[in-house]
């Protein structure tokens, strides 16, 4: 029997004022904010997957993958459940997507802007 494991995020219905604070909304996309995060929920888009395969995917270490995969589970963008031994990771709203997606052309429209910002350090590797 398999059992889904619901981000604490997912547990209770959110307050609105509470998410509508400036705080919130900036560690939401902090959560985004590094690559392997960033590369392991678009690959998850794609459907559901295993820790090996995203393993695969990204080219770190198991360890590392998992404390970025329960990063993004307990920020509510994945859902995990169990199959028998392995762990499978989906994405637990369908608007994630919609959200990669802008955030992908706001990017490539601003590139140029994006390159040349001096604030914010580029992320190593």
């Amino acid at each position: 029997m398999s059992a889904t494991r619901v981000p604490p995020a997912a547990q209770a219905p959110a307050d609105p004022v509470a998410c509508s604070h400036t705080d919130t909304v900036a560690r939401f996309f902090r959560a985004l904010a590094d690559p392997t995060r960033l590369r392991l929920l678009e690959f998850v888009l794609d459907g559901e997957r295993t820790a090996a395969e995203c393993v695969a995917h990204v080219g770190i270490t198991q360890p590392r993958v998992s404390v970025h995969l329960s990063c993004l589970v307990d920020c509510g963008y994945l859902v995990a459940r169990r199959d028998g031994r392995k762990l499978l990771y989906s994405v637990g709203d369908p608007r994630t997507a919609d959200l990669v997606v802008l955030a992908r052309a706001l990017a490539a429209d601003n590139a140029t802007a994006l390159d040349c910002c001096t604030r914010i350090p580029r992320h190593p590797g």
